[in-house]
């Protein structure tokens, strides 16, 4: 389960806080130190300037909660556990905490980045490159399903920071295509999702390869008992910092919900928004494969131009449509909880859930990807007599308050 369990769930929290305090007591000393610097604006924190031109160059303004708290200890070389969910930055803040401590002239290995999917992974290379474009970062991504050769020309020719998933990192590592003996910085990010993914062997193994002075840094939705072990077997008196679910990326982004009564409005309702608003693209959530498929034909049956993607496709289609909504050719995107993590769609303005999530947690995952880091943006949510409970339990467990559409929505986006 990402993020806190809702109060009066069926999860024990007193069982689990005696758990965790129980890890992190070490031989009487607290096992954590905090970090309590804040850091307003990306100017006071001391970064390199070809660093701050990649950062405003993205788009980045004013750092989210946790990069103010997270880049500095970081590009000081600490080990960090951050903690704080999708969307709000974690990604920039380990990037940027790479990009200032490389040394540009060596065209070895220095960075090492983990994540549990080949899409994060991309992306997160993606970040990488764009932060790093005034720096000449040189940024390789090490994913399954690519070819192996490429890999390992790629590596040879030297580059600075690789990214990927553990089984073809791995596999780099023990061929020794990707030498560790540069290796300074090493980061697991979505930790909580990679553990529970059962690569915890794996990432044990890589671990066991990198030089013993590496730097750690730990970057998760939620911090389960497994990640805390993982924490403590490799980190050297790591720093915590924690970014509380109520300062989590909701802001900035207008929420409301329509009431569409029965299921069988749903299609209506949707056509008629997108015949009153222009926008530039959006995505749409649904809860099921079956349902992308359906949506996705009734959508093009009314000459809507839409991509769709779901866990059933292979990767290499994933891929592709993914290019092409990023690339803005198609406008539309359907899919289902499948990419609610770690896609991060820049112009995406409108996120529409079509099927409210069936957990809480999702609902920021997914309305997360629109309006990011302070851009604004819009989430509607379609909903059925049966969801007035499920509304109601995300806005307690936000505590947000989520309004009814007004008639001028085309004039919020």
């Amino acid at each position: 389960m990402a993020g806190l369990a809702p109060e009066g769930s069926q999860f024990d929290t007193r069982q689990f806080d005696s758990r965790m305090n129980e890890l992190l007591q070490v031989e009487g000393e607290e096992f954590f130190t905090s970090y309590d610097e804040v850091y307003d604006s990306f100017d006071a924190m001391g970064l390199q300037e070809n660093l701050l031109r990649g950062i405003y160059a993205y788009g980045f303004e004013k750092p989210s909660a946790i990069q103010q708290r997270g880049i500095v200890p970081f590009c000081k070389g600490l080990d960090v556990i951050q903690q704080a969910q999708s969307g709000t930055g974690k990604t920039a803040t380990f990037c940027s905490g790479i990009l200032q401590q490389l040394d540009y002239g060596l065209t070895q290995c220095q960075a090492l980045v983990l994540a549990p999917t080949r899409e994060l992974a991309q992306q997160i290379e993606k970040v990488m490159r764009a932060l790093g474009d005034y720096l000449g970062v040189k940024v390789h991504a090490c994913v399954g399903g690519t070819s192996v050769r490429e890999d390992q020309r790629i590596l040879s020719a030297g580059v600075h920071v690789v990214v990927g998933t553990p089984g073809r990192v791995f596999d780099m590592l023990r061929r020794q295509s990707l030498r560790a003996d540069s290796i300074k910085m090493f980061v697991l990010d979505e930790a909580d999702e990679m553990l529970s993914r059962g690569f915890k062997d794996q990432i044990y193994d890589i671990f066991q390869l990198l030089p013993s002075k590496v730097q750690v840094g730990v970057f998760s939705a939620t911090m389960p008992p497994e990640a805390l072990e993982i924490t403590r077997k490799f980190m050297n008196k790591p720093v915590r910092i924690l970014v509380k679910r109520d300062e989590l990326t909701l802001e900035g982004i207008k929420q409301f919900y329509v009431n569409v009564e029965k299921e069988e409005w749903k299609l209506e309702t949707l056509c008629d928004l997108y015949e009153t608003l222009a926008i530039t693209q959006s995505v749409i959530f649904v809860n099921t494969r079956r349902k992308v498929d359906w949506l996705t034909d009734k959508m093009r049956g009314r000459d809507h131009t839409v991509s769709a993607t779901h866990g059933d496709m292979d990767q290499n289609t994933r891929d592709i449509i993914m290019r092409e909504f990023r690339s803005g050719s198609s406008r539309v995107l359907i899919t289902t909880d499948l990419l609610a993590r770690g896609i991060d769609v820049q112009q995406v303005s409108l996120v529409i859930n079509y099927d409210l999530p069936t957990q809480p947690e999702n609902y920021l995952h997914r309305i997360g990807r629109s309006g990011r880091f302070g851009r604004k943006g819009v989430a509607i949510n379609f909903l059925v007599r049966e969801d007035e409970k499920m509304l109601q339990d995300i806005q307690k467990f936000y505590n947000v308050v989520i309004e009814e559409l007004p008639s001028n929505v085309a004039d919020l986006l």
